[in-house]
């Protein structure tokens, strides 16, 4: 298998980070992120132990990385959140700092785990920002935490799994240890070999992560359930189909009507698609963080056709 296929089946793609990483002590930037965190360290939830590190003052805010990543795979979009933000970043189960162990990757487990992270922590209630892995994370807190949400935003990830193209499914089902020698040069082995605890376990992280994207699995009426605002975020050129977004989208209550020229049936959710960006590069975009601010700040540049006219 080609190397350049391997980096497109890959559930994200490091190649858009800044640079390589390099090792570094633990707390310090990596991969361009110009931000330190204020503190670190782990969480015991069911199992596992999560590195948790914190940014930032203000309203919490969960950030959920994307598959093979870790945090700091966000760059500068990480800086931007926690201008206003006290952001908590949480390694996923066997990513970055997070040791894999012996559990199976699971995102209904995770999102319990989650649970736990928050209350150990002390966060009653966050919003929370969830890229691709880390969405359907956000996914499965919100689904079975609710309490724990204010304002949920899912970038680049599904509701089933139909929702990808249907030539990504054989290849994401071909990811295994396999792979582990050839992406040795890649940015996602680096920064995981900069910062994991141990090393020799990433053949074995592949392994759990095919294992979970060969599991079907369609959360539609779990879609249904949420209350809380949500968002979601796609490049226009992701590895969702267009037509599955929408489908999600209107799960969530939106794109049903037409919204009224006072926008008096405006939906609580959001879509965003957002122009010239892939599934493998969205989370990295400099549009990503102004675009999810607002959402998650409760505000609205638009006015109304009545509002314009009347200078409101």
């Amino acid at each position: 298998m080609l190397k350049t296929t391997l980096l497109a089946l890959l559930v994200t793609a490091a190649a858009t980070l800044a640079t390589p990483a390099q090792a570094a002590e633990d707390g310090a930037p990596i991969m361009g992120t110009p931000i330190a965190p204020k503190a670190t360290g782990h969480v015991l939830a069911n199992g596992v132990n999560y590195y948790c590190a914190i940014y930032g003052e203000g309203e919490p805010l969960l950030l959920l990385h994307g598959g093979l990543g870790l945090t700091e795979m966000f760059g500068p979009n990480l800086a931007t959140l926690a201008e206003g933000r006290e952001v908590i970043g949480v390694d996923l189960h066997g990513h970055g700092r997070t040791q894999l162990g012996d559990r199976p990757i699971d995102l209904t487990d995770i999102g319990d785990d989650l649970a736990v992270v928050l209350d150990t922590l002390g966060y009653e209630q966050v919003d929370v920002v969830g890229y691709s892995f880390g969405g359907g994370a956000a996914f499965r807190l919100a689904v079975q935490h609710p309490d724990k949400l204010r304002r949920l935003v899912i970038a680049s990830a599904g509701f089933a799994q139909d929702g990808f193209f249907p030539e990504m499914l054989p290849m994401q089902a071909a990811v295994g240890a396999g792979m582990a020698e050839m992406m040795k040069e890649t940015p996602m082995y680096q920064s995981y070999a900069a910062v994991a605890p141990d090393v020799s376990e990433f053949p074995k992280l592949l392994d759990a992560m095919g294992a979970l994207m060969r599991q079907p699995f369609n959360w539609a009426e779990d879609v249904k359930t949420l209350t809380m605002p949500v968002m979601l975020v796609y490049g226009d050129s992701d590895m969702f189909r267009p037509e599955h977004i929408v489908a999600f989208y209107q799960l969530l209550g939106g794109g049903l009507r037409d919204a009224g020229w006072m926008r008096e049936h405006m939906s609580q959710n959001r879509l965003a698609i957002l122009p010239d960006l892939t599934h493998y590069e969205v989370f990295a975009s400099p549009r990503f963080a102004p675009t999810v601010l607002p959402f998650l700040n409760g505000e609205s540049g638009a006015k109304s056709w009545a509002e314009q006219v009347e200078g409101e």
